[in-house]
């Protein structure tokens, strides 16, 4: 798709009633772009124009749900590895990826977006002690990937390059940090307040990400972003704020954290280990929303 491309007229939003799904309504919303969604039950507030019932495995659904759509924006998923059994993690998530991209490619739709996970790299859900190759962490290094979530969106991934070498289908998978609002928008909630507010009491904990974050209207804006990418393909890119919440310097954390992981390059001041440029280079996104290190 180049610069140039026109946006869409009509997305398909999957696993619309999450918190990245309300934040992509209210992002299409307020382009004025029409929405599906498909979701299990109807909360009763999505902000679309059409509400479809069912599950993204159900390809009968799925192709009901993509009647009318020139895009989709595929969300849905068991977002973490305890959020049901292992077989229901790994299978649910990726029979979901394949369904929902093999229906829309047979549809004619030709662009997607789709939810990855700073977790495709493996490290904060495995079950077995791990450690990122190196610093800043990058989409090409290589995966840690030991638990059915982590391991789900790596071949995630994989799909979405299936479905470009089938059907011509741009598609960029989004590997997303902790996400949520930030109690400033109605209707978007303040759930990141309180996992920032976790990851400063025990950073520890979440070292494997870096101490990276994304707002969910920055997330919504990437996904959106996503949907007319600067180059043709199926690339995976990472989406973040460009600085971390901790208020010490990166470096200085990264050395009491991770002492023994390598760094390729310097990490100057608060600034997330991790590398956006590809998602700056192939959708011209950078994150609006920033939290100020010394705010509660």
């Amino acid at each position: 798709m180049p610069p140039t491309a026109q946006p869409p007229r009509h997305v398909l939003v999957t696993g619309a009633a999450g918190t990245i799904g309300r934040g992509v309504l209210w992002a299409l919303r307020r382009a004025g772009i029409a929405s599906t969604v498909l979701v299990l039950d109807d909360p009763g507030d999505l902000d679309a124009d059409r509400v479809v019932l069912g599950t993204a495995t159900d390809r009968d659904r799925v192709r009901d749900a993509l009647d009318g759509a020139d895009a989709v924006v595929h969300l849905a998923a068991l977002a973490a590895p305890h959020l049901g059994t292992a077989d229901a993690v790994f299978g649910g998530n990726t029979a979901a990826t394949f369904t929902v991209l093999d229906a829309a490619g047979r549809a004619g739709v030709r662009r997607a977006a789709i939810a990855s996970s700073i977790n495709a790299l493996g490290v904060l859900y495995s079950p077995v002690p791990a450690a990122p190759a190196y610093f800043p962490l990058e989409v090409e290094m290589p995966t840690a990937a030991a638990d059915p979530y982590s391991l789900s969106k790596r071949v995630d991934e994989e799909i979405a390059r299936a479905m470009h070498r089938a059907y011509g289908m741009d598609v960029i998978a989004l590997r997303y940090p902790m996400t949520g609002g930030l109690g400033e928008e109605p209707g978007l909630g303040d759930r990141l307040l309180g996992g920032i507010a976790n990851g400063r009491a025990n950073p520890a904990a979440v070292a494997a990400d870096g101490w990276s974050y994304l707002e969910v209207r920055d997330a919504a804006r990437a996904a959106l972003a996503a949907l007319s990418p600067r180059r043709r393909g199926a690339f995976a890119v990472h989406v973040a704020a460009p600085t971390t919440y901790l208020a010490e310097p990166t470096e200085a954390a990264l050395d009491r954290y991770w002492p023994g992981v390598p760094r390729r390059r310097p990490i100057p001041g608060r600034d997330v280990p991790i590398d956006l440029r590809p998602a700056q280079d192939l959708l011209g996104f950078n994150a609006e929303h920033v939290v100020d290190p010394e705010s509660d």
